[in-house]
């Protein structure tokens, strides 16, 4: 790195002096990996010259928001959009959800690439009473949207169905009615507390472990409509009690951010496929362990992926649901936008100090693509915080 040292702030309240070591991550080739299914779940970066206010609608820098999707497709990751990484429910409104899933799913057209995106409720807007046929008029609209836009659906945890639901048997009957309209296979999503309280409860059990029997059920019941399941409980037992109950041909997609490498590598009892938002902030790295594995090099894949569970573990620490600050931030740093800001605000919900060990963690993990660009920004960063 050129240039002084940085001063990084420290959980103890001084002033560190860090210097990037300038590793960056080995290329990797553009082809899918063919050993697991990976999408990275994608953020979205807001335009730093129009109206991004809490509670204001969206506006996106549409260049660098699709420009990032490349990234991912360029390096062979399957792309998840408009989902809770993309801030759903935390700034993104249904509207701006709306143009993005239409867009992005042009963009993977024009290159045939691997696109899913969500469809949920939240256009009803939140506090809003329903019932479970509204939930299900909701989630249909939705998946017309993505359905007709050419992208995978993936079926999104409900707010409002976990308001409005009584117990395990009117899941059975909203998922049920979903799938047996929906085109073509769709990706279903379990979301835990951690990412959202709001769900709490959800499939009709306060115990996530008692809502296996539910969801194998749903799945079981509906086994053609369904290419897996995404899972996000951060719990690597329960996941796993879970893969072993799904049918032949559906797949289970990890979303645990801090066992991310250990289910991806399985073994004899089987393994999981990918679907993460850490992918986003760690893509060069993801996609050369991916690499590894179709070449049964176990070896390879750790040493890609295990540096950089320290970094995943602090970007979704809690409070976890605003670990989009996190991605957004490694890809200010990477030069993928040209601002660190984010619709609603919410660059602001991470601070300083959380930052700083963000961008020592990135770098030695080897996540830093220009070590140089990321340490400039970082300083631009520290000067505008009063940082001296």
């Amino acid at each position: 790195m050129t240039g002084p040292p940085l001063r990084l702030p420290g959980a103890d309240g001084r002033l560190h002096d860090f210097t990037p070591r300038g590793a960056v991550p080995a290329p990797a080739g553009a082809a899918p990996p063919r050993s697991r299914t990976a999408y990275a779940a994608a953020h979205v970066v807001a335009d730093p010259v129009a109206g991004n206010a809490i509670g204001a609608p969206a506006r996106l820098d549409w260049d660098a928001t699709l420009g990032f999707r490349h990234r991912l497709w360029d390096l062979g990751l399957g792309v998840a959009d408009a989902m809770d990484t993309a801030q759903r429910g935390m700034g993104l409104d249904w509207p701006a959800t709306a143009e993005l899933i239409r867009r992005s799913a042009a963009e993977a057209a024009g290159r045939g690439a691997l696109l899913c995106c969500g469809a949920g409720t939240d256009h009803l807007g939140p506090g809003a009473s329903t019932t479970l046929e509204e939930v299900e008029a909701a989630y249909t609209e939705q998946l017309e949207t993505v359905e007709g836009a050419g992208a995978t659906p993936v079926l999104m945890a409900s707010r409002h169905l976990a308001a409005c639901a009584r117990g395990p048997d009117d899941y059975a009957k909203v998922y049920g009615r979903l799938l047996e309209q929906v085109r073509g296979p769709v990706i279903l999503h379990w979301l835990g507390t951690a990412f959202d309280p709001a769900l709490v409860g959800y499939w009709g059990h306060g115990d996530p472990a008692e809502a296996i029997d539910t969801v194998a059920g749903i799945i079981a019941d509906h086994a053609a409509r369904v290419d897996g399941i995404k899972v996000s409980l951060l719990d690597a037992d329960l996941e796993v009690r879970l893969r072993g109950r799904l049918p032949a041909g559906v797949r289970l997609y990890t979303g645990d951010d801090f066992n991310y490498p250990e289910l991806i590598e399985g073994g004899a009892e089987g393994h999981s496929h990918a679907l993460l938002g850490i992918f986003a902030a760690i893509a060069p790295a993801a996609a050369a362990a991916l690499r590894a594995l179709d070449d049964a090099d176990t070896d390879g894949f750790r040493a890609a992926l295990e540096p950089t569970v320290p970094l995943a573990r602090h970007i979704f620490a809690a409070p976890t649901f605003y670990y989009k600050t996190g991605i957004a931030f490694l890809s200010w740093l990477n030069g993928h936008q040209p601002g660190f800001t984010m619709v609603g605000g919410l660059h602001s919900a991470r601070d300083l100090v959380h930052l700083s060990k963000a961008l020592r963690l990135a770098d030695a993990a080897g996540v830093l693509t220009d070590p140089d660009l990321a340490a400039a920004r970082m300083r631009s960063l520290l000067e505008i915080s009063g940082v001296r």
